[in-house]
C-alpha cells in the first residue's frame, strides 16, 4: 500500500500539496477497491478534502481583506454610525471631544471652529471653551473595531494639525498654564517657556485662542500680588512679553484686548516694569491698537498717560514704541482729545526740539493738529519758530509737509502767529519754497498760508 504523500508534521500545507495527495488518494481508492485499507485511504481522503476546503477559505479571507485594505472606502462604508465624525460622517481617525461632550474626528472640528464657530455642530449648545480633548475609549473601540475585520486602524499615532501641533504640544500648553497656579519658581520657568514659544511658534500663539481661560490662566501671577512693585521683575517681563506675542495673531487681538485684566495689567507694566518690560508693554498696546474697537478700550481704560509719561522720560529702548502705540491710538478722534489732556503736546514739541525721533513724533503732532485745545497749545509752547526752522534743516519732504499740516492749522486758528510766520517768510521764503518744491499736500497748505498772509496785508493797506 502506498503511503501518503503529505507530511502530517507540516500544519501549513499548500494547495497544491493537498491537491497532488487527494489525486493519489482517489486514485488509490479506485484503483485498489479490494484492498483492506480502502476505508482507510476514504478517511484519509475526506481529511484532505476538508483541509484543502479550510485552506480556500483562508485564502478567499485574506484576499478579501487586502482589497480592503487596498481600498480604505471600502471600510468605511461598513463602519457602525458610533464610529462616524457627525460632521464628515466618515470612520474618525483621531476621535475628540468637545466641551458638550460630543465626539468628532479632529480635522473637522478643528476646521469648524478655525472658520469662528462657537457651537457644538450636533448639539448646537455654544462651547464654553473650544479646548479638544482626545477620546481614548472611542479611538480603541475603533482600532477593535478595526483588528476584528483584519484591517489596520488608520489613526495617526501622534497627531499632527495644519500648523505643526502635536498632541504632546497640547499636553505641554496646559501644563505650563497649569505652573501659573503653583510655586514662583515654577511660575518663572512656565513664563520662560511660554515666551519661547510664543515667539517662535505661531502654532502656540493659536493655542490661546481656543479657550477663554487660557490667557486668565497665564496671567495668575500678576493677579495674586496686591501691588504690582512686589511682582517678581523677569516674571513680569516675561508674561507681558508673552502677551506682545499673542497679540501679533490677528484672531487673539480682540480676545486679548477684552480679557478683563489685560489692559490694568498692562498699564501697570507701563508705570512699574522694567524698562524691558515698559518697553514690550507699549508694544503690546501697539499691536492691540489695530483694531478700532480696542483704540477705544485702551483709551477708555486709561492707556494714554501712562504711555506719554515713558514718551516724556525719553528711554530710547521704549521710544520708537511708545511713539507707534500713541500714533495708532490717536487716530480715533476721541483718543486726540484724550492725549491732549494727559500732556501730549508739551512732550511732542520737547522732543522735537531737540531733534530726538523727529519723524515719529512730528507725525503725531500733525495728528493732534486737528483738535483745536492742541493748536493753542503749539502757539503758546513755541511751535512755530520750532516747526519753521526744522523745515529749513530737513531734507525729509514728509517731515516738511507735516510741519506746514501743523503750521497751516495754527494760522486757521490763531491770528496771533501770522506776524511771525510774515517775518519767516520775508527773510527766508521757506513757505514759498515749500509751496513750489513740496509734496502735493504740503504744496496745498503752504499756498493756503501764504494767501492767508497775503489777504491780510492786502485787508490792511485797504483799510
Amino acid at each position: 500500500m502506498a503511503k501518503s504523500g503529505v507530511n502530517e508534521l507540516d500544519p501549513n500545507p499548500t494547495v497544491a500539496v493537498l491537491k497532488k495527495e487527494l489525486q493519489r488518494l482517489v486514485k488509490a481508492i479506485v484503483e485498489d477497491s479490494s484492498s483492506d485499507d480502502e476505508i482507510g485511504f476514504i478517511d484519509k481522503a475526506n481529511q484532505t478534502l476538508q483541509a484543502l476546503k479550510d485552506l480556500k477559505k483562508d485564502g478567499k479571507k485574506q484576499r478579501s481583506i487586502k482589497k480592503l485594505n487596498d481600498n480604505s472606502t471600502s471600510v468605511w462604508s461598513l463602519c457602525p454610525n458610533e464610529f462616524r465624525c457627525p460632521i464628515s460622517k466618515e470612520l474618525m481617525r483621531d476621535p475628540v471631544i468637545v466641551s458638550t461632550g460630543q465626539t468628532y474626528d479632529r480635522p473637522f472640528i478643528q476646521k469648524w471652529l478655525k472658520a469662528g464657530n462657537r457651537i457644538c455642530p450636533k448639539t448646537q449648545q455654544v462651547l464654553s471653551h473650544t479646548i479638544l480633548t482626545p477620546n481614548y475609549l472611542v479611538r480603541e473601540m475603533i482600532a477593535q473595531w478595526c483588528k476584528n475585520l483584519g484591517v489596520q486602524f488608520p489613526g495617526p499615532v501622534s497627531y499632527t494639525d495644519e500648523d505643526g501641533l502635536t498632541e504632546a504640544d497640547r499636553d505641554l500648553f496646559l501644563s505650563l498654564l497649569k505652573k501659573m497656579s503653583s510655586t514662583q519658581a515654577e511660575q518663572k520657568e512656565a513664563a520662560r517657556t511660554l515666551r519661547s514659544l510664543t515667539k517662535r511658534m505661531p502654532s502656540f500663539r493659536a493655542l490661546f485662542g481656543e479657550s477663554l481661560d487660557s490667557i486668565p490662566q497665564l496671567l495668575t501671577p500678576l493677579c495674586q500680588t496686591k501691588a504690582q512693585t512686589e511682582v517678581h521683575p523677569d516674571l513680569q517681563e516675561d508674561l507681558i512679553t508673552t502677551l506682545l506675542n499673542l497679540s501679533i495673531h490677528d484672531n487673539n487681538k480682540k480676545l486679548v484686548a477684552e480679557t478683563p485684566m489685560v489692559i490694568p495689567l498692562l498699564l501697570d507694566a507701563l508705570r512699574f516694569g522694567t524698562i524691558e518690560t515698559r518697553t514690550n508693554a507699549a508694544a503690546t498696546l501697539f499691536t492691540l491698537s489695530a483694531l478700532d474697537s480696542n483704540k477705544s478700550l485702551i483709551g477708555k481704560s486709561g492707556g494714554l498717560k501712562p504711555l506719554i509719561d515713558l514718551l516724556d522720560e525719553g528711554h530710547q529702548l521704549a521710544m520708537k514704541d511708545v511713539a507707534s502705540a500713541i500714533f495708532n491710538l490717536c487716530i480715533q478722534h476721541e483718543n486726540k482729545a484724550r492725549a491732549v489732556r494727559d500732556g501730549a503736546v508739551r512732550v511732542l514739541l520737547n522732543k522735537i526740539k531737540n531733534r530726538v525721533h523727529v519723524d515719529e513724533l512730528l507725525a503725531i503732532l500733525a495728528m493732534l493738529s486737528s483738535n483745536q485745545k492742541a493748536v493753542e497749545e503749539m502757539g503758546d509752547l513755541g511751535a512755530v519758530s520750532c516747526l519753521l526752522s526744522l523745515i529749513k534743516e530737513t531734507n525729509c519732504a514728509r517731515n516738511k509737509e507735516n510741519c506746514i499740516a501743523v503750521l497751516y492749522t495754527i494760522c486757521y486758528y490763531d491770528r496771533t502767529k501770522w506776524k511771525e510766520m510774515r517775518e519767516e517768510e520775508s527773510k527766508y521764503g521757506t513757505l514759498s519754497q515749500v509751496a513750489q518744491n513740496g509734496t502735493s499736500r504740503a504744496k496745498r497748505k503752504a499756498n493756503g498760508i501764504l494767501d492767508r498772509l497775503n489777504r491780510a496785508i492786502n485787508l490792511t493797506h485797504t483799510a
